[in-house]
C-alpha cells in the first residue's frame, strides 16, 4: 500500500502572466572593463523604453555620471557607455516609459 497523504490534491498554482500593456522595458547587459562601462540594450517589447546608463564611481572624488536617456523603439538595441577616471563600483541602467 503507497502513502499518497504527501501528495497534494490539486496542481500547483502558477503565477497569471502579466498582461500585455505591462510587458516593458529593454533587456540590458552591463559589463565594466576597468573604469569603462558599456551596456548593450535590447527591447522584445512593443512600446519604446528610454533607458539611461548610471555609473557610480569608487573614489570620493571621481564624478558619478548620469547618462541621458536614450530612446530604445521595438525590436531595436541600443550601446550605452560611461566611465570613472579610476575604478567603477557600481552601474546599472534605468528604464523609463516614454
Amino acid at each position: 500500500m503507497v502513502d499518497l497523504s504527501g501528495i497534494p490534491a490539486e496542481p500547483p498554482v502558477q503565477p497569471s502572466r502579466p498582461a500585455a500593456d505591462e510587458l516593458f522595458g529593454a533587456d540590458c547587459a552591463t559589463s565594466i572593463e576597468g573604469s569603462s562601462v558599456t551596456a548593450h540594450c535590447h527591447n522584445a517589447y512593443p512600446e519604446t523604453d528610454l533607458v539611461s546608463l548610471h555609473v557610480e564611481c569608487d573614489r570620493w572624488w571621481d564624478l558619478d555620471g548620469d547618462g541621458a536617456a536614450v530612446a530604445v523603439g521595438p525590436a531595436a538595441r541600443v550601446e550605452l557607455t560611461g566611465r570613472c577616471w579610476k575604478e567603477v563600483r557600481a552601474a546599472w541602467v534605468g528604464h523609463r516609459r516614454q
